[in-house]
């Protein structure tokens, strides 16, 4: 993981598309903003006063239910802004979903203030966006695809081999009952899968990780 105490370094590294006068406008007018894992950065019915993107860790974007219960969206990495707080943002308007740290995260927190502004002088900030916008809204799509159509054993096929492609690893530190969350699913349901698919040669199931054989 890279660590950066300054935008300047970040900007250039995960956002190269922007014009040079967009990063000093950034770096200028945005600050950093350190969350550590577990901590709420966006909560359901919160008014958004500024939209981020991720420099470095993981956020998880989530609706919660009447009961507590949780129905995973998707997750944010670094190089990706989160489009739902630019658009409630924008709107002033109160969020619809909760976003959580998954990892110690370190956020580019921009203002709203300075959106308008931002959309109309910088051409690579609209494009991008425009381009979150697009990425964020056909995630969800794989999202209801999969529960509309796959069943419970395709969507975790899916969902593993995702967050091991994503984070590049083999092994994944994650517990039963947080992927039993993210599929909106039981415990059990999972575990059974699970231990079905370390039969079948695609896992290995260890005390506290998941290691991916595929």
């Amino acid at each position: 993981m890279a660590y950066y105490s300054q935008p300047t370094v970040a900007l250039d590294s995960l956002f190269p598309q922007f014009e040079p006068a967009l990063k000093t406008f950034l770096q200028e007018n945005a600050h950093l903003v350190r969350v550590a894992a577990g901590e709420q950065i966006m909560r359901t019915g919160q008014y958004i006063r500024a939209t981020v993107m991720v420099l470095e860790g993981r956020v998880k974007l989530y609706r919660e239910g009447d009961e507590g219960g949780e129905f995973f969206m998707y997750y944010l990495e670094p190089g990706d802004a989160c489009a739902l707080s630019m658009i409630c943002a924008t709107k002033q308007q109160t969020s619809q979903v909760t976003a959580k740290a998954v990892e110690d995260t370190l956020l580019l927190s921009i203002p709203i203030m300075l959106m308008d502004e931002m959309m109309k002088q910088f051409k690579t900030w609209y494009y991008f966006v425009l381009e979150t916008y697009r990425a964020r809204y056909e995630e969800l799509l794989v999202v209801i695809d999969h529960i509309a159509f796959k069943s419970m054993d395709e969507r975790l096929y899916f969902y593993l081999s995702d967050q091991y492609k994503k984070l590049a690893t083999r092994e994944l530190r994650i517990t039963h009952q947080e992927i039993a969350a993210d599929l909106n699913s039981s415990r059990e349901v999972i575990s059974r899968l699970l231990k079905k698919m370390e039969q079948r040669g695609d896992l290995r199931l260890h005390r506290s990780a998941i290691e991916w054989l595929k």
